[in-house]
């Protein structure tokens, strides 16, 4: 799999100064865990799943998660678990591209069922998303994973997703995160990456942003990601990839607010009616949380329409100067020091900057590094019309 392995050659160059590299469900966690991009959920109710997918892997997703928990009713599990069965063994047979693919669970009972079903074609799966996930009924989730990673040779990831009311209320949660934590570390060689179910959590105080603004905008939703960043997310060897949270919306409709994307950098790269088209589709709001996701520590996002794929992924390509910056960094003798930038706009010292630089190089391997002369709006472009 390669990010942006739509382009054509001559867009490749005229895009990337370095280009993403190739990575594998083999690979090392870190480089799972940032290469999971936008993640775009489906249920698995969806009769035509295998053309779906073979679809959005030609449209740049390399990262699925087809769920058989809160999109499907009660009633129709079982319909669904024959149908993500059917459909992923055809898939595999087919011999198409193969994304990341996910499922997302109700129980742990349904891990080994699943893996059962999909037999020699089990490899297909790249692990299993564990929904409501807490120190008290998490361990069965990764317990079963570890198993059927045993049982087909082939190792199944995990992605727990914190989303349970003891997560956001505020007596409770500290001693829940960090107790989920240290259970994570004895599973550590399956978890890719920790995922934040924000409508989940609105619901626990019946809230729901609008498309107008961010989830950092919900305060009580904001102050949980702000704890789980500082509880899993270091930047030492305890860290775990987290997710940004799901973004909800598609279609345009009555707005309240001013767009909040600037005219200048369309106007610059002769983009008018490329803003003009982000905005009616409201992903001017999704293209502000990203940035906020990025600033805050978060790798990745949940999103739930194809169209959200390419602002997730323009945002996560190394500007031409970050790259700079972070081999300069990089670069500096280990007694540490600080420089002016190559760009000549701001300091950079080689210790507190460190951890950063690695991260941005890590990100630069698997989503490439942007031409000196080429912005956000260049690759969005791209992305959005391919």
């Amino acid at each position: 799999m390669r990010h942006f392995d739509f382009l054509s050659e001559a867009d490749g160059r005229r895009l990337f100064f370095r280009p993403p590299q190739p990575f594998s469900a083999t690979d090392d966690l870190s480089v799972l865990g940032m290469a999971l991009g936008a993640t775009l959920y489906s249920p698995a109710t969806r009769p035509a799943l295998v053309a779906d997918l073979a679809k959005r892997v030609s449209q740049g997703v390399l990262s699925t998660v087809i769920c058989l928990e809160d999109s499907i009713p009660d009633e129709a599990v079982a319909a669904a678990e024959r149908n993500v069965i059917a459909q992923l063994r055809a898939y595999a047979e087919s011999g198409a591209q193969r994304p990341l693919v996910f499922i997302r669970v109700r129980s742990a009972s349904q891990i080994p069922m699943i893996v059962a079903g999909l037999g020699e074609q089990a490899s297909i799966l790249a692990g299993f998303v564990l929904p409501k996930f807490t120190d008290e009924n998490g361990a069965p989730f990764l317990d079963a994973i570890r198993e059927a990673s045993v049982t087909t040779g082939h190792r199944l990831l995990a992605m727990p997703v914190l989303e349970a009311p003891t997560v956001i209320f505020a007596e409770s949660r500290t001693e829940v995160l960090l107790q989920v934590r240290q259970l994570l570390d004895k599973y550590r060689e399956h978890v890719v990456a920790v995922r934040i179910g924000a409508t989940d959590l609105s619901s626990s105080f019946g809230l729901r942003r609008s498309r107008d603004l961010t989830i950092y905008d919900v305060r009580v939703v904001a102050d949980v990601i702000a704890d789980v960043v500082n509880i899993f997310a270091r930047a030492d060897e305890t860290g775990f990839a987290v997710t940004g949270a799901v973004w909800e919306y598609f279609s345009g409709t009555e707005r309240m607010f001013k767009p909040q994307l600037r005219e200048a950098p369309f106007i610059e790269h002769s983009e008018r009616a490329l803003r003009a088209e982000l905005i009616a589709r409201d992903l001017d709001g999704l293209i502000r949380e990203v940035a906020l996701d990025k600033a805050n520590g978060l790798t990745g996002k949940t999103v739930i329409h194809p169209s959200h794929v390419a602002a997730v992924h323009a945002l996560s390509v190394v500007t031409h100067e970050e790259y700079c910056d972070a081999r300069d960094v990089l670069g500096t003798r280990s007694g540490g020091g600080v420089s002016s930038s190559a760009y000549g706009n701001k300091m950079n010292e080689s210790k507190p900057h460190s951890a950063w630089a690695r991260r941005t190089v890590l990100r630069a391997a698997v989503f490439g590094v942007a031409n000196p002369d080429i912005s956000f709006v260049d690759l969005l472009g791209a992305g959005l019309h391919q």
